[in-house]
């Protein structure tokens, strides 16, 4: 009888002819046109990454310095809009006491210091970008007019400011509260001169 050879544990770890496939070619080195051509897509890939990132880093900057700008351009915003009932009492106060009709030299004093209070406020208003719309006369304008009511005036074009019931105001390109107006209904078809409040905001 034969006996069987032992193959044992040496034989068991011998990889023989059909393991050389399982191996990768890990140890196979490319050729130098081939790592140049690997690199150069890596730089290709690393530069695009990069110019992205600068760029949406340049955008985030530019949009927080928007908002900075804004910030700081209206954060007036809400005082003024308090103050507005202010201004709009010491206009009452001298359409109250119309200067025709005052007789005594108290009450003239009197109206003289409400109408620099006024004065003084609203220059105070114009330093820091809120402007006074008092359109009267004026081509009537959606964006910075409230129309209250119409009425017919055959002497005026259609769509002219008439009387102004309460001014508005814009803080510097940004409407605070629009002129409360009444306009003309009748009349001829008013021409398109371009004369709103629309154009005094903008200049």
């Amino acid at each position: 009888m034969i006996e069987d050879k032992d193959e044992g544990p040496a034989a068991a770890n011998d990889p023989g002819e059909g393991a050389v496939g399982d191996l990768p070619d890990e140890g196979i080195a490319l050729a130098p046109d081939q790592r140049l051509s690997a690199i150069e897509a890596e730089l290709a890939d690393t530069r695009d990454r990069l110019l992205r990132a600068l760029a949406e880093t340049e955008n985030v900057r530019r949009r927080l310095q928007r908002e900075r700008d804004d910030a700081q351009k209206y954060a007036a915003a809400n005082f003024a809009r308090d103050l507005l009932s202010a201004v709009d009492n010491l206009h009452r106060a001298l359409d109250a006491m119309p200067e025709s009709e005052i007789k005594d030299s108290k009450t003239r004093s009197l109206r003289d210091g409400v109408a620099a209070t006024e004065r003084e406020l609203l220059a105070a208003f114009e330093r820091h970008g809120l402007r006074r719309i008092d359109p009267r006369g004026e081509r009537f304008d959606h964006n910075f007019h409230q129309a209250i009511f119409e009425a017919d005036r055959p002497d005026v074009p259609v769509g002219t400011i008439i009387e102004v019931l309460q001014p508005g105001y814009v803080l510097h390109d940004r409407l605070l509260r629009p002129a409360m107006v009444g306009v003309a209904k009748g009349g001829a078809k008013a021409e398109n001169d371009g004369k709103s409040a629309a154009g005094n905001a903008a200049a």
